[in-house]
């Protein structure tokens, strides 16, 4: 089973961005807390970063998936075209974010991706990370999620 980690626009500051909302844990931190649980679950995980919305979007038309784990970051509020690319290459998903978007700025409200993902895991900071892949792997097992 492959498990793609997506993150996007300004997440690879994590660590050193507003750690007051994200936290101090690098997202290279992070990704090795997901490949750890991934050893344990028996799947393999592949991680890929971009501050570009085209470039997130051609990744994901790659399919080289089974699910995938989404970070859109800025991009949940504004991206129907990540959206539709994710409708598109018809994989589960589920969207992962450090903080929690709807208790913050207004704006953050609008969430394009919210509807469409199996589950949403937030404001859970990293630890978040590894519980959305617990939950993608059981729906992909089968197991709900």
């Amino acid at each position: 089973m492959q498990i793609l980690v997506v993150d996007g626009p300004n997440l690879n500051l994590v660590g050193t961005r507003e750690p007051s909302i994200y936290g101090s844990e690098t997202l290279a931190q992070i990704h090795e807390l997901v490949r750890a649980r991934a050893v344990e679950l028996g799947v393999f995980v592949d991680f890929y970063q971009s501050n570009h919305e085209g470039r997130i979007i051609d990744r994901l038309h790659v399919r080289d998936f089974d699910g995938a784990l989404v970070n859109a970051g800025g991009l949940t509020h504004t991206s129907v075209a990540l959206r539709d690319a994710l409708l598109a290459v018809a994989r589960p998903f589920v969207e992962v974010h450090l903080s929690d978007p709807s208790q913050r700025e207004p704006f953050r409200g609008v969430n394009f991706l919210h509807d469409v993902a199996i589950a949403s895991v937030v404001g859970q900071g990293p630890r978040g990370y590894v519980l959305a892949l617990d939950a993608l792997v059981a729906h992909l097992r089968g197991g709900g999620g």
